[in-house]
């Protein structure tokens, strides 16, 4: 692939921090657009052409110039957070995603590569999930569904060239631990590590399909040199799924401890159950390759490294 100027928004997250090394480390020039609101600066890596600018900032396009790609990746993700604060979740979600689609307009970038999440199946009652049937239910999956309208919208009246990728449980190093209510991977492992009981909401009975970080981002680099990604719509999960309390008995077992989980209420707007079709994706030639216990593995090690080690 030849080397390409891309730009990334949401640098400093999760997802976008990840994806941004595997750029660098393929030869790529990575402008990384981030506000700090959500993510850490210190997971930015080393090579980044960091603009600590919003998504909504009117000057967002001097940002975009003479880029070949943009991966929007910036979002407010929380559930539990999106559920308290509509406005704000349809701000950033919204009318964020919007204002990158023009801002991309506007600097001639006509490819974009765009988060939305399988949240947007949260009503669905097909089990595994295919990419027809999008049911939104909570504020966060309804931003979501809001913003693909508009994509689609932006390709249909400016010619932008979309991919959308609905991410279902991503998990690995750098996974934000500090949420109001964090993603049980990243919670569970550092809680155990620390001695302290981990939290369930609920039964602990909910199922969930979880993809490791590498695997998602070979999908991401996939987008950018096949064709055939453009104008569609992908499910990057891994086509299996754990109960909440399967994976609190994995780490736990990992990590040779007998800690029992603290029970609290069940947290309003998740889905039940999620699996992917991922038959999309198969179709071109991918499929997650990290398997469960090498994934908690790998991030047990960067929680133990980074975060405990690191403070």
């Amino acid at each position: 692939m030849a080397p390409k100027r891309i730009a990334v928004t949401g640098v400093a997250g999760f997802i976008g921090s990840n994806l941004a090394d595997r750029l660098l480390n393929d030869g790529h020039e990575v402008i990384g657009i981030d506000n700090l609101a959500y993510g850490v600066r210190e997971q930015i890596p080393q090579g980044v052409d960091v603009r600590l600018v919003d998504i909504r900032d009117p000057k967002l396009s001097e940002h975009l110039r003479n880029v070949d790609a943009i991966f929007h990746l910036a979002a407010k993700n929380c559930i539990a957070d999106c559920q308290d604060d509509p406005i704000e979740t349809s701000d950033i979600n919204v009318t964020g995603t919007v204002k990158v689609f023009d801002a991309a307009r506007r600097a001639g970038v006509t490819r974009i590569i765009y988060a939305e999440s399988s949240a947007v199946y949260e009503g669905s009652t097909l089990l595994p999930t295919p990419e027809s049937d999008v049911h939104p239910e909570s504020f966060y999956a309804v931003s979501k569904a809001a913003g693909m309208l508009f994509a689609e919208a932006y390709r249909r009246f400016h010619g932008i060239e979309t991919t959308a990728l609905r991410y279902f449980c991503v998990y690995g190093p750098r996974q934000d631990f500090r949420r109001t209510i964090p993603p049980v991977m990243s919670a569970f492992i550092l809680t155990l590590l620390k001695g302290e009981r981990p939290t369930i909401y609920g039964t602990g009975g909910k199922r969930r399909d979880f993809v490791y970080v590498d695997d998602v981002n070979d999908f991401h680099l996939r987008c950018l040199d096949d064709e055939r990604t453009i104008g569609n719509v992908y499910n990057i999960g891994s086509g299996v799924n754990y109960s909440v309390y399967e994976i609190y008995q994995h780490i736990a077992a990992l990590l040779g401890t007998n800690i029992e989980p603290e029970m609290k209420p069940d947290l309003p707007g998740e889905a039940e159950l999620t699996l992917a079709d991922i038959g999309a994706a198969r179709a071109l030639g991918w499929e997650a390759r990290v398997d469960l216990d090498e994934g908690l593995r790998r991030s047990v090690a960067y929680i133990k490294r980074e975060v405990l080690e690191g403070r």
